[in-house]
């Protein structure tokens, strides 16, 4: 079952009291899923909301050739899908296990009951929704208004972990390959490679093999706010 830091990552917020974590984890369905296997498609009716506890995931569409695009990553513990269950529709997209993962659904009809009288809950689900739709709309305006560097500068920023030795640095660890990264960027891979070779000779970014090592954060952060 997921722990309360996994239930307090997941709804934000001041700590869930011992009450409200109970009933959560007596609802919460676990299940384990195989490096590749399916998680949820679009076929498939919702009637649960869907979050990976460990593990990662992508959400995505399995393309004509075969071969699944990731449109978005995530790693546990994150929301999958905390909206389609709620008004009756399909899952919008595909999930796939990126590694072995734990998924835990959580049925819409017990939580609607829970939320009757755990009104505070309530409120903690609705900021989450909150939260993911203005994720999502930021996301859509960079896809639309942003050049191709800008976007792939943000992507970085994003995802660029805090460096000891560098404090304007970092590191961005690649686990998906190229052409997943530039599917959820809207470029070709060949596109990709140049952006990264552009930011290499402007002293932005050097990298090694499957390790972006970001040399001047502040520098990505104006490229990508020069796309707008």
């Amino acid at each position: 079952m997921p722990d309360a830091g996994v239930w307090n990552e997941l709804l934000g917020g001041p700590p869930l009291n011992s009450q409200e974590l109970a009933a959560l984890a007596a609802m919460a369905r676990p299940r384990f899923v195989a490096q590749g296997g399916s998680i949820f498609s679009q076929q498939e009716q919702a009637r649960s909301l869907v979050f990976v506890r460990e593990g990662e995931a992508a959400l995505g569409h399995r393309a004509s050739d075969g071969h699944f695009r990731i449109e978005r990553p995530v790693r546990g513990p994150g929301w999958l899908d905390q909206s389609s269950a709620w008004i009756d529709a399909a899952h919008p997209i595909d999930a796939r296990a990126m590694t072995p993962l734990v998924a835990v659904e959580l049925p819409r009809e017990d939580l609607q009951a829970l939320l009757a009288v755990q009104p505070q809950l309530a409120r903690r689900l609705i900021a989450g929704l909150a939260r993911e739709v203005h994720t999502l709309a930021v996301n859509t305006h960079g896809l639309m208004h942003k050049d191709a560097p800008a976007r792939f500068a943000q992507w970085l920023v994003d995802r660029c972990q805090a460096s000891a030795e560098n404090e304007n640095g970092g590191v961005v660890k690649l686990v998906e390959r190229k052409r997943d990264i530039a599917s959820q960027l809207a470029i070709t891979p060949e596109t990709l490679s140049r952006l990264m070779r552009s930011l290499s000779r402007q002293g932005l970014i050097n990298v090694a093999g499957y390790t972006v090592h970001v040399s001047d954060l502040d520098g990505l952060k104006r490229v990508a706010a020069a796309g707008d």
